[in-house]
């Protein structure tokens, strides 16, 4: 330990160092480990790279504590520890099947997973577990952690926090550009050609998280592959109308940001989608998601030329066609096209935002989150 610390210290702005970025998303399917290089402030280069799927006990129980608001605090306690030792425990396999150099490791960024995001509330707070202090034991690495709450202190609502790094990775001098990031919950981050506009960023809605839930609900599966399911099934327009018309989030200005214990297996049901054809639930789903994302980039102040999708929802073939319809004459592709796989965006993110950590360097926008100003995000675990 005395070594790692000695190390740390003489070396603060490791430009050639690797960092572990990992990634549990909203969508609770498992854990996206990459290994990444930042030299010189170029692009990031990915070293290697895996998922892991939770166990299916392990999935389940975190799908339920997302959205039981009667979860007691011994129940989040021992989620917590589980989750920190299965990181630390993949971390290390990881580490080792690549045959990478712990020395050449500056640091883990550990986004965790998120099982509460609640900022309307009185006392608003975002919650990710995950120990990082049993992954920085178990794994013999600096560990950065807990990203959000120092934005929401200033102020903020500690989220969305990849544009920062969509900024830095994807930003065009001659072109208006948005990343769209389609996990669990959607995104959307406006990335203005004119280096004086400010970056806008926001939560746009559900993602993919009512699309798994009913999938596995119906089809016995995580998701559904291609969006197969979706393309058999009608759009309910008359009740997509109505859904959108009556959910205060899809009306609110931005800055704004949610979470899957919002838009809840509950939250559908009221919707009464459970209670109709469930091919034609998921093709309104699908078509929920495709008009909430273009409505939000249409409100947009710029004039925008490209769109870059990101996340899971870049694999749903059904998705990315009707998404294409709603935007229209823009381009739309996913950000492999700038050189980056859209699996693995979130993760090298969270790598990014551990460097800027390290760096004491802002991990946040205030234009984004609503935060008072910039600030270094995350805890270090030694």
């Amino acid at each position: 330990m005395t070594s790692r610390l000695r190390s740390y210290r003489m070396t603060p702005d490791p430009e050639s160092s690797v960092y572990i970025g990992t990634m549990s998303g909203t969508s609770m399917d498992g854990l996206d480990i990459v290994a990444v290089s930042f030299k010189n402030n170029e692009s990031p280069q990915i070293l290697a790279q895996r998922q892991v799927n939770y166990p299916e006990d392990l999935r389940h129980q975190l799908q339920c504590m997302a959205v039981d608001m009667d979860a007691t605090v011994s129940q989040m306690s021992q989620l917590d520890t589980r989750l920190g030792q299965f990181y630390a425990e993949q971390i290390n396999h990881f580490i080792s099947d690549y045959q990478l150099l712990k020395n050449d490791i500056m640091a883990v960024g550990s986004h965790g997973q998120t099982i509460r995001h609640s900022i309307q509330s009185r006392y608003p707070f975002s919650l990710q577990i995950g120990d990082p202090n049993i992954i920085a034991a178990l794994t013999n690495l600096v560990v950065v952690a807990d990203f959000r709450r120092r934005d929401l202190a200033l102020g903020g609502e500690g989220a969305p926090l990849a544009p920062a790094f969509h900024n830095y990775a994807f930003r065009s001098r001659d072109c208006n550009r948005v990343i769209i990031n389609i996990g669990g919950i959607a995104n959307i981050t406006c990335l203005p050609s004119n280096p004086a506009e400010p970056i806008a960023g926001f939560d746009t809605g559900p993602g993919n998280t009512l699309m798994d839930y009913l999938s596995q609900q119906v089809l016995g599966a995580n998701f559904d592959e291609n969006g197969d399911f979706a393309r058999t099934g009608q759009v309910l327009t008359d009740q997509l109308q109505t859904i959108i018309q009556q959910e205060p989030f899809f009306h609110r200005d931005s800055p704004k940001s949610t979470g899957t214990d919002y838009f809840s297996p509950q939250w559908l049901k009221r919707t009464g989608l459970l209670d109709v054809n469930p091919a034609d639930a998921m093709a309104t789903l699908v078509e929920l998601d495709c008009l909430t994302v273009s409505e939000a980039i249409n409100s947009l102040p710029l004039d925008i030329h490209e769109c870059y999708v990101c996340g899971g929802g870049a694999q749903n073939l059904y998705l990315m066609q009707r998404l294409a319809c709603h935007l229209g004459d823009r381009k739309l592709e996913t950000t492999a096209t700038l050189g980056l796989d859209p699996d693995w965006v979130e993760a090298v993110a969270f790598a990014w935002l551990a460097r800027q950590t390290l760096r004491q360097q802002p991990g946040n926008l205030p234009s984004v989150t609503n935060a008072e100003k910039f600030t270094i995000l995350g805890a270090v675990y030694y």
